[in-house]
């Protein structure tokens, strides 16, 4: 990938995808924050017909805290006990480990059910901080666990949780047997595991988007040898072909209530900014310019766009009200930024800043203007926010390989994120949360 490949994306001209793989995603921490917090998870309880549980839910909750970079998991060989209620546990021996909180819990089987039992407990005060009962097939056990982390986040750090939630992403691998290349788009778990397929073509498909309740996603695809904007159900894979337009159909971007879509269309000879009421296909068209308008993203309160313009001779971030108006330049600091997106609270705007040749992703604070630098790779793009605004997940390129990557907004976490086989991935999304059933 090289400048021309961010200049292509701009200007939505076809290009070629790298990377894919069936495998899932091996997610690497390459920095976490220093001094994170102890914590010890006991592997769970486990009573059924079977000898071995049917997930090890400890350790999927483990492996998220760590992979948060606040927390430093305790190592099962260290414990000095495995408590599985709370009237085993002897705050003594977490004392003398100096783990401050302490999650213990136990699985069991009652027909095609499972029982989940969890509790959080404060080891220096003796206190049990948080606790909660869950019943769910086999198949939901890791989104019980992916739920319990996110618990267990927001007891400890005051802040919600983003393990329960999805991705999405874009893959591609060239096969060599038959010198063909296949574009996947992709859906995860927020650890990737649970990978499942959308759709795949051997032309390329982009910009995904996902709609506000998780169901649907958004995205563009060259499967006709042109860019045409399609609506697909996450979970009955039913689609809906929503913009083919002669010329230009791309970035489609849903709005908060999932009722519009923000879109770039060139139907009228030049890249402008349309927002389509997706029930009845009637398009608002937003700028009016020379220049090229695309890639929008709307604020969380549904008010305004953001988008990339080379209106000033360079792409820069803008923002226009969604009734219409004068686009603001909101962006000042480097030769390129491009690819915006607000935050949940909309208080920033992560892009992707490009220069001296380095793209990297960055983070607008709004009210002051500040623009924080957050990476130091050279070739980075499509940055998304998790829906709690805590980590940042974009592309970036590795050892030769396309690769996703993760930061908190501050830049102390740091995470890469890998296609289990060979491969490359683009383009990824961070979902939104996902519903939370718990007693």
């Amino acid at each position: 990938m090289k400048l021309s490949v961010h200049l292509i994306r701009l200007l939505f001209v076809c290009f070629a995808l790298t990377g894919v793989a069936r495998a899932g995603l091996t997610i690497d921490i390459t920095q976490g924050v220093d001094g994170a917090s102890p914590i010890a998870v006991v592997p769970f309880g486990w009573q059924g017909p079977s000898m071995n549980a049917p997930q090890d839910i400890a350790q999927i909750i483990s492996d998220n805290l760590q992979r948060s970079g606040l927390f430093a998991p305790l190592s099962r060989s260290d414990m000095l006990s495995r408590p599985q209620t709370g009237e085993q546990v002897n705050y003594r021996d977490w004392r003398l480990l100096g783990t401050p909180s302490l999650v213990i819990g136990r699985l069991s089987a009652a027909g095609d059910q499972f029982k989940i039992q969890f509790q959080l407990f404060d080891v220096n005060r003796g206190a049990q901080l948080v606790g909660y009962s869950f019943t769910a097939p086999e198949k939901d056990l890791r989104r019980i666990a992916h739920q319990i982390s996110d618990i267990i986040y927001e007891t400890l750090t005051g802040e919600k949780g983003a393990f329960n939630t999805r991705l999405t992403y874009i893959t591609s691998k060239h096969w060599q047997s038959n010198n063909t290349r296949w574009y996947t788009l992709f859906v995860s778990d927020s650890d990737g595991h649970d990978q499942r397929m959308v759709i795949r073509s051997k032309e390329p498909i982009m910009s995904p988007a996902w709609s506000p309740d998780g169901r649907k996603l958004a995205y563009v695809s060259f499967e006709q040898r042109r860019p045409m904007i399609y609506v697909q159900d996450v979970f009955t894979a039913q689609r809906e072909r929503v913009s083919a337009f002669k010329g230009i159909n791309g970035a489609p971007a849903w709005s908060p209530d999932g009722t519009r879509l923000a879109m770039s269309l060139s139907k009228d000879g030049n890249s402008e900014l349309y927002i389509m009421h997706v029930a009845s296909g009637k398009l608002q068209r937003l700028t009016h310019h020379r220049g090229i308008d695309t890639e929008p993203s709307w604020s969380p309160d549904g008010r305004n766009l953001v988008f990339t313009s080379d209106r000033g001779g360079r792409p820069q971030i803008y923002k226009i009200p969604v009734h219409g108006g004068k686009p603001k330049r909101l962006t000042f600091e480097g030769r390129y930024n491009a690819k915006p997106s607000y935050s949940p609270d909309g208080k920033r705007i992560v892009m992707v800043n490009g220069e001296n040749g380095n793209f990297r992703i960055a983070v607008l604070e709004l009210e002051t203007g500040i623009m924080q630098i957050l990476t130091k790779s050279r070739l980075d793009e499509s940055p998304s926010f998790a829906p709690n605004g805590s980590m940042i997940i974009y592309a970036t390129e590795y050892l030769n390989r396309g690769v996703l990557a993760a930061v908190s907004v501050d830049g102390r976490v740091q995470q890469r994120i890998a296609l289990d086989e060979d491969g490359d991935a683009r383009e990824p999304v961070w979902g939104p949360f996902l519903t939370v059933n718990k007693r």
